[in-house]
């Protein structure tokens, strides 16, 4: 059992807010440019804060993101390398994707002999606090086995079952009247317990919502409000929507009326809870932290978005699928109100949160990212490289790869053929122009950093399968490709005037 850590320093930060979305991509806010979504109360507290312009999930996909965060370290060090769920091993091929290997197994659940950050928080005197998506295990690895006393909706699937509308078919939360929003009820229910806390015990509160992840769906008034929008600004004729790049679609253009009704109203319930930390005056003492766990949803699940001008999305080995947004507010720190440019991970997140709470680290635990504090105060952060491993097919078109981002370079390295690709992520954050030829010492240099770091870690990789037939897999990649003409129909469909589902709006009607 985690013994109590002697607190560093005393500090007047005693309650921590932690917002963490689902599939939320950095360029899915106002704040990051976005002329279509609005969002002013993230922007809000993004201005307010410290705002990471290079801010890095540690993962492409959920769980491992998620599990990361939850124990402040890379994927190969707590196993969980793609979604728990995904197939591995020979199973993949009942998938029917005709791939050349075969995922590697990872872990399904958070061990128990992790020190979660819950756990640390709780060991040294917090009451800990959950609502909303898990997806880390189920029985014996739910939220209470991890150090939250109190949870609310966290348990082992990842996709909101019942939609986004009650009733919601989870059993950790009990239905509300129909049609209330899944979004808003985890935010009233994160406000009422901050309410409570009022005089009481520090808290740590992590409101993990399943928003923006698909099923994407919205209210008729919002799907109104942004329907309307996309048609004045008439992006659509500007531009195709789709593109097909190397294993899957990219959506190029931001005009899915529903996804930003979606969008708003997870912006809605983010100010819900901000609120009721300013009315309670606990605003004050608490630092809040805002981010998701991969980048957005422009390259299946729907394809609510656009993530340019970054490549790809959700599932790629591109900065669309890893780039998130990433805020801190922490009251006191000199450098509230700027941005930083040092890239940062959510690994970070971990023990910059129990640095500023004063706590010192586990012992026994070891922590891969670094406090980010020095950053929160003007200061600087030692340069240091980033990894990646995902020795895994995502289901947007990523490719089984390990990647390391150090300076300004991001190299890729492809476990299928064993080549490499370098990037200029400054100068080129399209990833448009492969260096790795023109740049052959910088290139070998990253390439041995990352196979130092993955023999150190103990990476296990994609196995060669042995029924690989290419002229299977060109065949369903060139299906893929000639999904575009649906999809184009099928999304322009979204902003017909008549446009209904046949199903109430999803049940948002009652």
């Amino acid at each position: 059992m985690l013994e109590k850590t002697a607190a560093t320093e005393p500090s007047k930060h005693k309650n921590v807010l932690f917002v963490l979305v689902d599939d939320l991509g950095v360029k899915d806010l106002s704040v990051e440019g976005s002329d279509f979504y609005e969002t002013p109360n993230i922007d809000a507290l993004a201005n307010r804060g410290v705002r990471f312009t290079q801010g890095y999930a540690a993962s492409q996909v959920c769980s491992p993101s998620r599990a990361s965060i939850l124990t402040g370290k890379y994927v190969t060090n707590h196993g969980m390398t793609t979604w728990v769920g995904d197939k591995f091993g020979p199973d993949w091929r009942s998938r029917k994707r005709f791939d050349s290997h075969d995922p590697a197994p990872y872990k399904h659940i958070i061990d128990q002999d992790e020190v979660t950050i819950a756990e640390q928080f709780k060991a040294n005197g917090y009451d800990t606090f959950f609502a909303g998506k898990w997806h880390l295990g189920g029985k014996g690895s739910s939220p209470e086995d991890h150090g939250f006393n109190t949870n609310i909706g966290g348990w082992d699937t990842g996709t909101p079952v019942g939609g986004y509308f009650s009733p919601y078919q989870n059993p950790k939360l009990k239905d509300g009247p129909k049609g209330e929003s899944l979004t808003l009820r985890l935010a009233n229910e994160t406000a009422a317990y901050i309410d409570k806390q009022k005089g009481g015990k520090p808290f740590f509160a992590l409101l993990s919502f399943h928003a923006v992840h698909a099923p994407i769906q919205s209210s008729k008034p919002l799907w109104q409000k942004y329907r309307d929008k996309a048609e004045a600004q008439q992006l659509a004729s500007s531009i195709p929507r789709f593109k097909f790049d190397r294993r899957g679609v990219t959506r190029q253009i931001q005009d899915n009326p529903i996804f930003g009704g979606l969008v708003e109203s997870m912006d809605n319930a983010v100010g819900v809870v901000l609120d009721k930390l300013k009315e309670t005056g606990l605003d004050k003492n608490t630092i809040v932290v805002f981010t998701s766990d991969n980048g957005g949803l422009s390259s299946g699940d729907g394809y609510g978005t656009s993530s340019l001008p970054y490549r790809g999305g959700k599932g790629t080995q591109f900065e669309g699928g890893i780039r998130v947004p990433y805020y801190i507010y922490a009251p006191g720190m000199s450098a509230n109100g700027s941005d930083v440019a040092t890239p940062v991970s959510g690994v970070d997140l971990y023990p910059t949160l129990i640095d500023l709470a004063g706590i010192a680290p586990s012992a026994e635990h070891k922590l891969d990212g670094i406090s980010l504090k020095p950053l929160l105060v003007g200061g600087q952060t030692a340069e240091r490289p980033l990894f990646w491993h995902f020795p895994h097919y995502a289901n947007h078109g990523g490719e089984p790869s390990s990647m390391i981002r150090f300076g300004d370079w991001k190299l890729i390295y492809y476990h299928e053929d064993h080549r490499v690709e370098l990037y200029n992520v400054v100068q080129d954050i399209g990833e448009t122009t492969n260096l790795a030829k023109q740049q052959k010492e910088i290139t070998e240099q990253l390439k041995i950093k990352l196979e130092e770091w993955l023999l150190a870690t103990n990476a296990k990789y994609p196995t060669a399968n042995p029924d690989y037939d290419p002229a299977k897999r060109k065949a369903r990649l060139d299906r893929v490709k000639d999904s575009i003409p649906r999809l184009e129909k099928r999304h322009d469909g979204y902003l017909e005037k008549a446009y209904s589902p046949d199903n109430q709006w999803w049940g948002s009607e009652g």
